[in-house]
């Protein structure tokens, strides 16, 4: 077992810790010759898409474009082990459920289609054939097609979310509930109609022109450690970094890059010119002092407001209301400092604005980013050259599935561009989204769910809910690569179906196929496996779409093995269907792919009244808390996936329940570091607690705590939900703690 202790880290972002790290990893799946052998085809242009984040590559490419956790990723595809028959006869699901997520993460690679058997209670072998009949039958019989959900995970490549998409459709629904529902939802709904995008509007090359970039929410260190290169270079040419975070997190203060040997010797860069640690949830209140500073200043552009804007006199009025008092108590952040920053603002004549779940996991997270996108129109910050907004996404192709029509909402014009293509007339009543989804099944008014890629089960809110949801189900199916906690939480009858990862060549009848992914900055490009799938008996992700539907739907129109033989086929019928995707496969040829295009990038505002909007939004009330608790992730973890205990940057080793929380409140409380509490979260339906968490002091303001997750999941009822986007509010969850008399 690893070794269990709190050691403080002293040392910079990356350097030499980041290869012992990279190098450990590979060792720990005995595929260390694999490993580098495959890593160098990591992100390249005749490689593979890094199964990790979504952050885009340079072009032209280095020889190494890859990151720490993107080593732990391809590792964990890339590994020895192996989840064979033999395995599940020798482990019941019941036995099964007492492991932790890190020890179901290292059994390995899922080999072949499994069935659950409840008199057993053992997942037991099945034939491709009879599990698409199974599922086929399952379909057919409900009453309606809204008795079915289909959830979708955001490493599936454009290919595949549009035939699933398709499928679903065709089948006679718009329940597509996604992994947006629970992490980007906020930045969609927000921009959408203040700027008539709901991505980000710069690209890599923004990053090189910045002169101020300001970063809200976001652990870049963590959740996508390429961004740090791009931060590293814009310090050493004077760019400032601004960052507003309650935790201190290493990889925003410094950084050694591991692919360059001088700093590998002990050279590094101070990344954050100016580290500011607003209050858990009072980050709009922040934005709105920042605003009301360069208001004051006059440093409004008065001539783009005039060209471009509306809704600016308004919104003026209302910033220009309310009491400096009010926004220092809520913000955590003195008048001072919002001076402070305020004036590396108006300083600059190209800013970007960056967030990520720290701000989107808020009840208020829709106002927050239209407030941020405020700032950035009051000095012309979007469509000119460094500056802009940058939500950053998580998984490798999220952006693209939303692009490619995974919406439980999907627009009236893309749903009828995508009728007219294939001869059918799409569902237009709205769908489920993930906490819809979680109540229906929950309810009984959905039967059937589908997974395709993901761990529903550890992701969701409320986990004792999402169980008992999912456990109703007459049918779960999950598509995967490996064993996680959804495949233990079940229906009656269960299926699990294992596919090709994102680094095995996935051959069709017409050869090697490859497959596209979107990045956070709307480059699309290509993605080749060039490993030996882990089995024989594994299909692509669009091969088991295409049976499935041919399986569910035999009198369709749609030549779906016939479109899987040859994945530019796919491709011609999205560019039917998919702004932006004309000549799809001629596009694709170009070295890195090609940008997809943005309307408010070119000052065209697709919103109402065809201008961009200044939306002014009051400070939120925020209920009284003991203390208002974060979700994070360690270091040794990507989403719900766990690829080790150890939180490096944070000095966490061996540990998963810690709950890190600032010295004074520990005096305050007569506690003491180290020492073993329960949390309670506090709601208006009830309180929920989790046991036994280690206190870890760490620098986080007064009355602000911060944990992991999927562990701390349970504190979050299915109501606590942001405004409009509805995501859980993971990022803000008020909480008592108490000593923990468990052993």
């Amino acid at each position: 077992m690893p070794e269990k202790k709190i050691a403080p880290y002293g040392a910079a972002a990356g350097g030499l810790d980041a290869l012992k790290a990279s190098l450990a990893a590979l060792q720990s799946q005995q595929a260390l010759g694999k490993g580098f052998i495959t890593l160098r085809q990591a992100n390249q242009p005749d490689g593979f898409d890094c199964p990790g984040c979504a952050w885009p590559d340079r072009n032209p490419h280095s020889s190494f474009e890859f990151c720490e956790n993107g080593v732990k990723a391809v590792a964990a595809e890339a590994t020895a082990f192996r989840v064979t028959r033999e395995f599940f006869a020798r482990h019941s699901v019941s036995e099964l459920m007492q492991f932790d997520d890190y020890t179901l993460e290292k059994q390995g690679r899922l080999t072949e289609p499994m069935r659950y058997d409840a008199a057993s209670d053992h997942y037991v072998p099945i034939g491709w054939p009879e599990a698409f009949d199974a599922i086929a039958r399952q379909l057919q019989a409900l009453a309606s097609p809204d008795e079915a959900v289909f959830y979708t995970s955001g490493r599936t490549s454009n290919e595949a979310a549009f035939l699933y998409q398709l499928f679903i459709r065709e089948f006679g629904t718009n329940n597509l509930p996604d992994c947006s529902n629970m992490c980007h939802e906020p930045s969609g709904a927000g921009m959408t109609p203040q700027i008539g995008v709901g991505k980000g509007t710069v690209t890599l090359d923004d990053f090189t022109r910045a002169e101020a970039i300001f970063i809200f929410g976001q652990n870049p260190g963590t959740n996508h450690p390429r961004m740090l290169a791009e931060l590293r270079d814009a310090a050493r040419r004077g760019c400032r970094i601004v960052v507003f975070n309650p935790l201190r997190e290493r990889g925003l203060e410094r950084f050694a890059d591991p692919k360059h040997p001088l700093q590998l010797l002990g050279g590094e860069t101070a990344l954050a010119t100016h580290y500011y640690q607003p209050r858990i949830g009072g980050d709009l209140a922040v934005v709105r002092g920042l605003i009301r500073m360069v208001l004051e200043a006059g440093g409004e552009d008065a001539r783009f407001i005039a060209e471009h804007c509306s809704g600016f006199e308004a919104f003026r009025a209302d910033v220009m209301s309310g009491s400096w008092d009010e926004i220092e108590a809520q913000g955590g952040l003195s008048r001072a400092q919002l001076a402070e920053a305020a004036r590396i603002y108006l300083d600059s004549e190209a800013t970007i604005v960056t967030w990520g779940m720290g701000i989107t996991q808020h009840r208020h997270s829709v106002a927050t980013i239209q407030m941020l996108v405020n700032l950035l129109l009051l000095r012309g910050n979007i469509g000119k050259p460094g500056a802009g907004a940058c939500p950053v996404r998580g998984h490798s192709n999220v952006q693209g599935d939303r692009t490619m029509g995974i919406n439980e909402r999907p627009s009236e014009a893309f749903l009828d561009r995508l009728g007219q293509a294939f001869g059918f007339t799409p569902p237009r009543a709205p769908g489920h989204d993930v906490v819809a989804a979680i109540e229906a099944m929950r309810a009984g008014r959905a039967k059937v769910f589908f997974a395709l890629g993901g761990n529903f089960a550890a992701a969701a809110p409320d986990t004792e809910q999402t169980r008992a949801a999912l456990r109703r189900c007459e049918l779960t199916v999950q598509v995967t690569t490996k064993l996680n906690r959804s495949h233990l939480v079940h229906g009656r009858q269960a299926l699990i179906l294992p596919c090709l990862g994102r680094t095995e060549v996935d051959l069709q009848a017409s050869g090697p196929q490859g497959v596209t992914v979107e990045d956070s900055m709307s480059m699309v490009h290509l993605s080749r496996g060039m490993n030996p799938p882990a089995s024989p008996h594994l299909l692509s992700e669009p091969a088991i779409v295409a049976r499935l539907a041919q399986a569910v739907l035999p009198a369709s129109r749609t030549p779906w093995l016939w479109l899987v033989e040859d994945y530019a086929r796919i491709r011609d019928r999205i560019a039917e269907v998919v702004d932006g995707f004309q000549d799809f496969n001629r596009r694709l040829a170009a070295p890195g792919g090609f940008y997809l295009g943005n309307s408010a990038r070119e000052r065209r505002w697709q919103t109402e009244g065809g201008r961009a909007r200044f939306m002014p939004h009051p400070l939120p009330t925020l209920p009284a808390a003991d203390f208002r608790l974060m979700t994070v992730r360690s270091h040794d973890q990507y989403n719900t996936t766990v690829y080790g205990l150890d939180d490096r940057y944070r000095g966490v080793y061996g540990h998963r329940r810690v709950c890190f929380i600032n010295r004074d409140d520990l005096a305050r409380l007569g506690m003491q570091d180290g020492e073993w509490v329960d949390i309670t979260s506090i709601w208006d339906d009830g309180e929920r607690t989790v046991k036994r968490f280690l206190l870890v002091v760490h620098d986080i303001p007064q009355g602000c705590l911060a944990s992991y997750f999927p562990e701390t999941n349970p504190l979050v009822p299915l109501g606590a939900l942001a405004d409009i986007a509805r995501t859980p509010a993971s990022k803000s969850i008020p909480v008592r703690l108490s000593r923990s008399t468990d052993e």
